[in-house]
């Protein structure tokens, strides 16, 4: 009776022992998560470089690592080849990948909408008489061949009736600078990066004409947070995890950009801190505190405005099939709606 007991003893201790050791090796291993940023550590990348600094991505278990990136199509590239599992791209290039690569095995999908407007704009100087979209009929503009504002002007053009338009295209770093030599009369780019990099080359803000492309018609989605499919399969809670911890770091640096360049510091001790205040600054106030993500919620989007932009990218970047809006966003991974509304701070009444 009494070995009975003893072994009884013995196995249950010994399952204690195991469940113990077993929970300490799971609390001892985060998930690793390799992330692909659209571009270079600059203000925005305070977003995703504020959870690492602060705990908040190894307070859910995971082991985020954040790297630049060289563009939205790059990020949708490599996470689609598995060297990243998740990264931030723009949603006109990802649904530019789902329809030019329909039998693709690992098509990333947006799982969290970040910049619910395009930064997109055309810029032009304002000695050059353009004014208004109609006034850029004829004219020369300027973007490298990947831009997303140059890959989206075909929608920009149809909404306002823009034609004869002649592109040069050239490296990123020529943009800015062909503009203020005169060599162009406009180019594309996004608005935060493109504007700041005039003043950088000794031209005023003042003396720049910003035609944003949501303020005349053209109501594309900007940047989402973006997964390998096979990476959600495997791991659906590390993505939940994610999305939760991105948000809680998210709201404090709309509250405070200040404090989220710090960490953008951090990792890139050469950025001009000033500069990108402003631009990080700029971004929340155009692209991710907008009326439009006010209505909708951060981090969601609108179906009908999804699947309007589904067609217009179709058409616009003449793609080998049709866009699928169904195969490119899932919701199911969103924190809930008390979290996400928290984001974004009321919009400031209007002074009468």
């Amino acid at each position: 009776m009494r070995s009975r007991v003893f072994i009884k003893t013995t196995a249950a201790l010994l399952t204690v022992l195991g469940l113990g050791v077993t929970s300490f090796a799971s609390a001892q291993s985060p998930t690793p998560i390799k992330f692909q940023l659209d571009w270079r550590f600059e203000g925005p990348a305070a977003f995703f470089l504020a959870p690492v600094a602060k705990g908040y991505f190894k307070d859910v278990k995971l082991d985020v690592t954040v790297d630049a990136g060289n563009g939205s199509g790059g990020a949708v590239t490599r996470v689609a080849q598995g060297t990243y599992d998740m990264g931030f791209a723009d949603l006109a290039a990802l649904m530019e990948f789902h329809a030019n690569n329909p039998d693709a095995p690992n098509k990333p999908v947006a799982v969290m909408m970040v910049y619910n407007n395009t930064p997109a704009s055309v810029m032009a100087l304002k000695k050059s008489g353009i004014k208004t979209p109609a006034d850029l009929s004829g004219k020369k503009l300027g973007a490298p061949v990947f831009d997303a504002g140059r890959k989206a002007f075909p929608i920009f053009a149809k909404a306002n009736g823009i034609t004869g338009v002649t592109w040069v295209a050239m490296d990123p770093a020529l943009r800015e600078t062909m503009l203020a030599k005169g060599d162009l009369d406009a180019i594309t780019g996004f608005t935060f990066t493109s504007l700041l990099n005039l003043e950088a080359r000794g031209v005023k803000a003042e003396d720049v004409t910003i035609l944003q492309y949501p303020d005349y018609g053209v109501k594309l989605y900007g940047n989402a947070i973006i997964v390998s499919p096979k990476f959600l399969k495997e791991n659906p809670d590390a993505v939940k995890a994610f999305l939760v911890a991105f948000t809680k770091a998210a709201k404090e640096v709309v509250a405070n950009p200040v404090e989220g360049i710090s960490y953008v510091k951090a990792r890139d001790g050469i950025i001009n801190v000033p500069l990108e205040e402003r631009r990080l600054k700029l971004a929340i106030d155009t692209v991710i505190n907008s009326a439009d993500a006010r209505r909708e919620g951060f981090g969601k989007i609108n179906d009908a405005r999804l699947s309007l932009m589904a067609s217009q990218v179709s058409d616009a970047f003449a793609t080998k099939t049709r866009v699928d809006r169904n195969a490119i966003w899932n919701d199911r991974f969103l924190p809930s709606d008390a979290v996400l509304n928290a984001v974004l701070p009321a919009a400031k009444a209007s002074k009468k």
